[in-house]
């Protein structure tokens, strides 16, 4: 198919488009435009629309998630099983493919990654207040300047947040985006509020 136009008068080709389209779920003219504003720069227009869809999202935080899921997922024969619950607005929703889906892959990233939390706020004060502890000996044994150790504990303690709450963990199927990027775009797809509510990872033994 021969590029078409685009009304900023960039020549954008269906299959650029197409391919934005499965990489991101967003519609056909948001793609486009996307892609027009980012000079058919697909990785580029790929932030545009995550960006986006974010401002959605934030928009109807304060909306209520009385639906949603419970998914499970048992792994390595059985000696780890997860438990996850999902929330979003209508059951309708709550029973679509992509709904499901998301809830699956939850629950299997929690089995590989093992997070702490669902949040940063939601890690035990006390884990956080040890972990501290450690990176404050730890620059202090370095020999750090005095006047920098805190912005390189405070720089430890954000690297610890983004390995242990899921929100904040890279995603294991797709590592170029977080755990919270995922949920933004089901949630900008659907069109309604979906939120992660809690989880519980059991281990053979532990």
């Amino acid at each position: 198919m021969e590029p078409r136009e685009g009304s900023g008068g960039m020549a954008i080709s269906a299959a650029v488009v197409k391919e934005l389209r499965a990489r991101t779920g967003a519609g056909m003219m948001e793609c486009k435009k996307a892609l027009e504003e980012t000079g058919g720069d697909i990785e580029a227009a790929i932030d545009v629309l995550r960006a986006k869809g974010a401002a959605k999202a934030a928009k109807r935080a304060g909306r209520e998630t009385r639906e949603g899921a419970i998914g499970s997922y048992v792994h390595m024969g059985g000696k780890i099983g997860v438990l996850v619950e999902v929330g979003c607005e209508t059951d309708f929703v709550a029973r679509t493919a992509e709904f499901q889906q998301l809830v699956h892959d939850l629950a299997m990233h929690v089995a590989a990654a093992n997070p702490l939390a669902v949040t940063a706020e939601g890690i035990p004060a006390e884990v956080v207040e040890r972990e501290r502890r450690v990176f404050e000996e730890q620059v202090k044994q370095e020999g750090k300047p005095e006047q920098i150790r805190a912005r390189i504990v405070e720089g430890k303690l954000k690297k610890f947040y983004q390995d242990n709450a899921l929100l904040e963990q890279p995603y294991v199927k797709d590592p170029d985006k977080t755990v919270g990027e995922l949920v933004t775009e089901v949630s900008a797809r659907t069109g309604e509020k979906i939120e992660v509510r809690r989880f519980v990872r059991f281990a053979l033994g532990e």
